[in-house]
């Protein structure tokens, strides 16, 4: 009898390629299969993901579900999986066994990112790679108040990539908000789906408030243009976790 299983996952992006399985390097799927095709001795298994997290992007609430063959407990899934899984810095927080038409990606009601940059003139040295550091003060409030202006129900073209594959780029954006504390300014971003580069793409456009070359007024104009080239560039991927799925 097959079980259809739910993972709770968190993992580093720095050394993978993305979520995706993709020909020019390892993803996280891929280490995650190949996990369990050891575990089970055999069986191939997809994996479906919450969120396909691009190459260096972060988790720390990935879900995903697939479907075993053999029975086994979740404790055994979550300890077996952790150590095929080494020398990965990717973990299996939580493992439980759920209904079989359970889909982590569709059946999912909100997801939340968090873009962290370190604002401060002296580069990073034990967190490069998990923050955007920033030299230049960037004021917040400008741009708290700019993020506000993309809050709600809207068409994204400026704020999605290029290569985004969506069908379309109308989203809802339910929080954005933008917070410090000391050097860290935290962006937090919630919404149902997001676009290819959605989350980023903002980011950049909002540091261009905070450095004084945008004004808050102006985040609700790139949006306005609809094309991608009214908005900001690209934040890099270090800074960026995905945080947390809900369900029904």
């Amino acid at each position: 009898m097959t079980t259809r299983w739910k993972l709770l996952m968190e993992y580093d992006g720095r050394a993978f390629v993305g979520w995706q399985r993709q020909e020019n390097g390892l993803s996280v799927q891929q280490a995650l299969e190949t996990a369990l095709t050891r575990l089970t001795n055999g069986q191939v298994v997809q994996t479906t993901a919450a969120g396909r997290t691009d190459s260096g992007v972060h988790a720390r609430g990935q879900c995903v579900h697939f479907d075993l063959e053999k029975s086994f407990s979740a404790e055994t899934i979550r300890d077996g999986l952790n150590a095929h899984l080494r020398p990965y810095p990717a973990s299996v927080l939580d493992a439980c066994e759920t209904t079989p038409d359970f889909s982590a990606r569709f059946d999912a009601l909100q997801r939340s990112y968090l873009y962290r940059i370190v604002n401060r003139p002296s580069p990073l040295t034990f967190e490069r790679g998990l923050a955007w550091q920033v030299p230049f003060a960037l004021d917040t409030e400008a741009m708290q108040q700019g993020a506000q202006y993309l809050i709600g129900k809207h068409d994204f073209s400026s704020f999605r990539a290029t290569q985004c594959q969506a069908k379309s780029p109308v989203r809802t954006l339910d929080r954005l908000d933008v917070t410090r504390e000391g050097p860290d300014v935290f962006i937090h971003a919630e919404a149902r789906s997001f676009l290819h580069h959605q989350v980023r793409n903002i980011v950049g456009s909002l540091k261009l408030v905070g450095y004084g070359k945008w004004q808050p007024e102006d985040m609700a104009k790139a949006l306005a243009a609809r094309d991608r080239r009214a908005a900001g560039p690209t934040a890099p991927p270090d800074g960026l976790f995905f945080m947390r799925v809900d369900y029904p």
